[in-house]
């Protein structure tokens, strides 16, 4: 019987490109970027590495995952292109990750990579064909998507529109006030909860200010066995504790079983993933979070939906500063989606990145001051009615 990957797989080396808009360069120099940094802190010579993962899920660079292996110049190992949504990032560290568990590789690596700015479309790339096309409508935004998830949450629960938009706003200045202290980060400039109240309107309740933000970049993620970690001389060894995605068969809009105020496969993947990582209370074993705050309420949301907040109580832990940065849980520690916008490839290993630094304690000024022990990552793909979900949980080797 199956049993997950717990601590059979470590992350000897990480790198993150600086997130925004990289006019300055290319997407193989972004690649590059990412992927030195990430060779440096392995300690380990490229030739070293056996198969490596590229998540892209625009054209920056041309098809397949020949573009990963000319950018970086790793020369006949296995390379392969992965895509999966908002979840592409994390699918290709599950690909590396799986072939080290399976024995498969001694090390392997993920990479991501979007360069949105050069696209010339002011959000993400939008879908022109196929079932997700069908199921979703040509006219739906991904504002209109989550004002609905806003809207179907406040009335479940009784919550008033201001208090919503309250909530969500201390969400954004949190983002921000974080932000400020991470140079990789896109937006770095503190904001006000005025401003964010007083901001024009994108899609009713969602404010300017609840929108992340559209950018380039690049990060990525070396992985080997805990012991081949050990016998390069790592003393504090990172391992993933879990790598779980669930996906939407289309239930959610095909029927009166769900109303719009939480995302399924959150809370299925979630479950998973608690289990694959033997995580029974998560409000006490996680330390912190990185979830797929595209939207002010996705973060709101799924506070509730990974079973950090009790259900209808999120709103009420947001304002109470659960989750800032000085809180008991915090959320976005580097800034999030919100912060570093969403090039699509990058951000499951960009969230990954930022777990890893706060778990080894290098995370500079923005440095989780009590001990990090389990961190987790959460994405969200498609719509929070035809979408993928996909969490990673990593952790300190005991």
């Amino acid at each position: 019987m199956a049993s997950g990957i717990k601590d059979k797989v470590a992350i000897i080396g990480m790198g993150c490109a600086r997130f925004g808009e990289r006019w300055d360069c290319d997407g193989p120099s972004l690649m590059v970027e990412a992927f030195q940094e990430a060779v440096a802190d392995a300690g380990i010579d490229p030739r070293e590495l056996q198969a490596g993962w590229f998540g892209h899920a625009g054209n920056a660079v041309g098809p397949g995952a020949i573009p990963l292996a000319l950018a970086l110049r790793l020369h006949n190992i296995p390379a392969t292109r992965v895509e999966n949504a908002c979840a592409t990032g994390t699918e290709a560290l599950r690909g590396a990750a799986y072939a080290v568990a399976s024995g498969a590789c001694d090390i392997a690596f993920a990479l991501g990579l979007e360069k949105l700015k050069d696209a010339g479309y002011g959000g993400l790339p939008a879908a022109s064909r196929g079932p997700f096309y069908d199921a979703t409508n040509a006219n739906l935004t991904a504002p209109g998507a989550f004002a609905q998830l806003a809207s179907g949450y406040a009335a479940r629960h009784g919550i008033a529109k201001a208090d919503l938009k309250r909530a969500m706003a201390h969400i954004s200045v949190k983002s921000h006030a974080n932000a400020a202290r991470n140079p990789k980060a896109h937006l770095r400039k503190p904001i006000s909860e005025a401003q964010v109240l007083s901001a024009p309107m994108i899609a009713d309740p969602l404010g300017l200010y609840d929108c992340c933000g559209v950018s380039d970049g690049a990060a990525c993620a070396i992985v080997t066995t805990p012991e081949i970690a050990r016998a390069l001389g790592k003393r504090d060894v990172v391992t993933i504790k879990a790598l779980q995605l669930a996906a939407t068969g289309g239930w959610e809009a095909q029927g009166q079983g769900w109303d719009y105020s939480h995302v399924p496969t959150t809370r299925a993947a979630a479950a998973r993933a608690y289990a694959e990582a033997g995580i029974r209370d998560p409000r006490v074993e996680l330390s912190l979070t990185e979830v797929h705050d595209c939207f002010s309420i996705t973060e709101l949301v799924t506070m509730e939906d990974l079973g950090l907040s009790s259900e209808g109580r999120a709103l009420y832990d947001v304002l109470d500063g659960k989750f800032d940065a000085d809180g008991s849980l915090p959320c976005q520690i580097d800034g999030g989606l919100k912060c570093f916008g969403h090039p699509i490839g990058a951000t499951g290993i960009r969230m990954v990145y930022e777990n890893y630094l706060q778990l080894l304690g290098r995370a500079g000024p923005r440095q989780r001051q009590q001990p990090v022990v389990n961190a987790l990552a959460h994405n969200l793909g498609g719509a929070p009615f035809h979408g993928i979900c996909s969490i990673s949980i990593v952790g300190l080797l005991q």
